[in-house]
């Protein structure tokens, strides 16, 4: 071997994982769990070759990631390249003059290649990022911005021919067209997780308490991962687990977990934790993994936390987790309240006609006022008037006494199918949640807000247990995670879960994201009754 360590050789540990589908049915109905007990982790790298990792590491086995990937760096680049001509010609049309477009060309394209290199430089296109939270559009805002912003120290370094307009038209037009892009590859991507493909196979190990937990808050979000087996020291015995309505395949002990991994090409062991999980298993395992392309996951015990409010410091070499604690008062919020006022005026100004159109469609439908006035508590344990398009007979809350035996509800709420009292009108506007938009009036006072936990009744305050109160934190929104994973067809304790979820990790580009989502549940709704 030569001596600088760029040799090509590779040792057996080194060898790539063979590559397997990454749909689950593969590994889920038949696994030889027996036979995979007994498989040895790959051999430990000799102490003299340590040198040799950052040269040879391979690269993930996700051939759908670096497809995806490819294709977010063509569109992105088109994107740039529509922006850099759209703000071109639109900042010459502003500025009102004549300037030779052949001049700022050149600067133009510049700017372009410069806006393109920041998004790669910033990881814009992390896979970890790949259809999950919001942290992926807020790198591309952020990228976006600092490009901007060095395109605009170098044009004034250079004294470039440029209108002093087209920096700003193209981080309005761009930004807009990039996120709109990424939404779109994102909606793509969540589908092909839906049916199964571009997932990522993974080994959870832990004891089996700390497994079956980890594996059921997986299920529970966007789909990333598909479990293709377990390892349990106390298992080993067995050949499966069951957790919910799944039976999981026990592929090893928690030792010989990376020559599991390995045998099966499985992309990721997520470490669940438990009394066989020391910190020296979690870096011996790290280091029998170098070299290949399964990666590390370490699944904390900290639940219902954001990305964002999780921060990493370490002391003596202990990684020690810093989690900030909400606060409900400061600029965030003042931002907030800034674009709950911007986004309901701009709304009940376009809306009007509609406005107008239901409120003399329910007026001619049914005896009563077009508008249904209510009490309802709101932040604090304030109470407010809010408003909404009737959508019941006037006798609504007269004639609920008799329909409380046929609650259908698992809560304090009343929810009843085909509840006798709604009229016809009433119901398309149920169904399209148009009885909600009188609601803008109660935003733009302030109220409410856009994005928020649902507004209680005062009834329903009264039989909240002690977390429960969380929710009168915030303003109730016109729109909230309620509103977007089901309404009605939601559990209480699940509405419950999303709604202090909300308030403790909230964000405005979060809001903005429920907003977009809403627009999608109006058009296609679901759980509206």
């Amino acid at each position: 071997m030569a001596s600088d360590g760029r040799s090509t050789r590779r040792f057996p540990h080194q060898r790539r994982p063979r590559r397997r589908s990454a749909r689950p049915s593969a590994v889920d109905t038949m696994v030889d769990a027996r036979q995979l007990a007994s498989v040895s982790p790959p051999p430990r790298r000799p102490r003299g070759h340590l040198h040799l990792v950052a040269g040879h590491s391979a690269p993930p086995n996700r051939p759908w990631a670096s497809t995806y990937r490819m294709r977010l760096i063509v569109c992105d680049a088109l994107a740039i390249a529509l922006t850099v001509v759209a703000a071109l010609q639109a900042a010459l049309l502003i500025a009102g003059h004549a300037t030779a477009l052949w001049s700022i060309a050149v600067p133009a394209a510049v700017a372009g290649i410069v806006w393109i290199s920041a998004l790669a430089v910033l990881h814009t296109r992390d896979e970890r990022l790949f259809a999950v939270g919001a942290e992926e559009y807020k790198r591309l805002m952020g990228a976006s911005t600092i490009a901007i912003g060095v395109i605009a120290v170098a044009f004034l370094s250079i004294d470039a021919e440029v209108p002093s307009a087209y920096l700003l038209v193209a981080w309005s037009l761009g930004v807009p067209f990039l996120l709109l892009e990424r939404w779109g590859w994102r909606r793509w991507l969540s589908h092909e997780r839906q049916a199964g493909r571009a997932l990522s196979c993974a080994i959870v190990v832990g004891d089996a308490d700390e497994v079956a937990q980890v594996i059921t808050r997986m299920s529970r979000g966007p789909a990333v991962y598909t479990v293709v087996g377990v390892a349990v020291d106390s298992l080993t015995s067995k050949t499966s687990l069951p957790i919910g309505e799944r039976t999981f395949p026990v592929l090893s002990s928690s030792s010989a977990v990376a020559g599991a991994a390995e045998r099966l090409g499985a992309q990721t062991i997520v470490v669940a934790g438990g009394t066989s999980v020391s910190p020296s298993f979690v870096k011996h395992l790290a280091w029998t993994l170098e070299g290949t392309s399964i990666d590390l996951v370490l699944a904390t015990r900290l639940t219902e936390v954001a990305g964002p409010r999780i921060h990493f410091q370490a002391i003596d070499d202990l990684p020690l987790m810093h989690v900030d604690i909400p606060r409900f008062e400061g600029g965030k919020h003042l931002a907030k309240r800034g674009l709950d006022i911007f986004g309901a005026g701009c709304a009940l100004i376009v809306l009007a006609p509609l406005l107008l159109g239901i409120a003399i469609a329910v007026r001619l439908d049914s005896p009563g006022g077009a508008i249904f006035r209510q009490e309802r508590v709101g932040r604090g344990g304030r109470t407010f008037t809010v408003l909404k398009f009737r959508s019941m007979c006037a006798t609504a809350e007269q004639d609920l006494a008799a329909l409380r035996d046929r609650d259908q509800g698992s809560g304090v709420l009343f929810k009843l199918h085909d509840d006798p009292r709604v009229t016809r009108v009433g119901r398309v506007l149920r169904k399209y949640s148009l009885d909600e938009l009188p609601q803008f009036w109660n935003v733009l006072v302030g109220n409410m807000s856009l994005v928020g936990p649902r507004p209680p009744l005062a009834s329903e305050v009264e039989g909240y247990e002690a977390h429960v109160r969380r929710r009168l934190y915030l303003k109730p929104g016109l729109t909230g995670p309620w509103q977007v994973s089901g309404r009605s067809d939601l559990t209480w304790e699940e509405s419950v879960r999303l709604d202090l979820h909300y308030i403790e990790n909230w964000s405005l580009i979060g809001d903005l994201m429920l907003l977009w989502r809403t627009l999608h549940v109006v058009v296609h709704p679901v759980g509206a009754y």
